[in-house]
C-alpha cells in the first residue's frame, strides 16, 4: 500500500495504518540518525519522537514531499537538537567496540584485520569530527546512497549547497584522517 493511501487512512481514524509506516522506515531511519547522534539509545529516542511528532502532525504533511522526506527533516532537527542539548562526544572506538565490528574477511591474517579495524576507527572518528553540516550529507550520500536530489530535499537546501557541503567534507575528511594517521 503507497505512504498515501496510509496516510490517508491515518487521518480517517485508522492508527494501524500509521503503525505500517512506522514499521515502514524506522530501522532506515533509525541507522542514519545513529550516524548523526553517535549513540544507540539516543538514536531510538531520536526516531519514537519524530514518529511522534509526525503522527501528531500528519495533517500538516502537504504531500509535496514523500513521507520518508518529511519524517527525515522532523528527525533530523531533533538530532541536532538532542546533539545541541547533550554537548558530549561518544569515540568512535567504543561505539566500534559495542558493535564488535571489524571489516573482516575470515580469511585474513591478524595483521590485516588490526590494520582494517585502525582503518575503520580512523575513518569513523574522522566522520564524527566532522560539523553536522557535512556529516549529514556525507552519511546520507555514502552511507544511505542517496541522490544528491533527494539530500537537498531532506536536509531543505538547494542542491549546489549539498555538492559543495560534500565536497567540502570530503576535503575536511582526509585532512582530519592525514592528521590522525601523522599522530599515529
Amino acid at each position: 500500500m503507497s505512504d498515501e493511501k496510509l496516510i490517508e487512512q491515518t487521518l480517517a481514524g485508522d492508527q494501524n495504518a500509521f503503525g505500517v509506516l512506522v514499521e515502514r522506515y524506522q530501522d532506515r531511519l533509525y541507522n542514519i540518525v545513529y550516524h548523526i547522534v553517535n549513540d544507540y539509545e539516543d538514536a531510538r529516542d531520536v526516531v519514537q519522537e519524530a514518529f511522534l511528532q509526525a503522527f501528531a502532525n500528519l495533517d500538516r504533511f502537504r504531500g509535496s514531499s514523500r513521507f520518508y522526506t518529511w519524517i527525515y527533516r522532523i528527525s533530523f532537527n531533533i538530532a541536532v537538537g538532542h546533539l545541541r542539548q547533550r554537548k558530549r562526544s561518544v569515540s568512535m572506538e567504543k561505539i566500534l567496540e559495542e558493535r564488535g565490528e571489524c571489516f573482516a574477511d575470515p580469511g585474513d591474517s591478524p595483521e590485516m584485520l588490526s590494520t582494517r579495524e585502525e582503518d575503520s576507527k580512523i575513518l569513523w572518528d574522522g566522520i564524527n569530527r566532522l560539523p553536522i553540516e557535512y556529516r549529514s550529507p556525507l552519511i546520507l550520500r555514502e552511507i544511505e546512497g542517496a541522490s544528491y536530489d533527494e539530500i537537498a530535499e531532506m536536509l531543505n537546501v538547494p542542491v549546489g549547497t549539498i555538492r559543495s557541503r560534500l565536497h567540502r567534507a570530503r576535503i575536511a575528511l582526509k585532512e582530519i584522517i592525514e592528521r590522525q594517521r601523522e599522530s599515529l
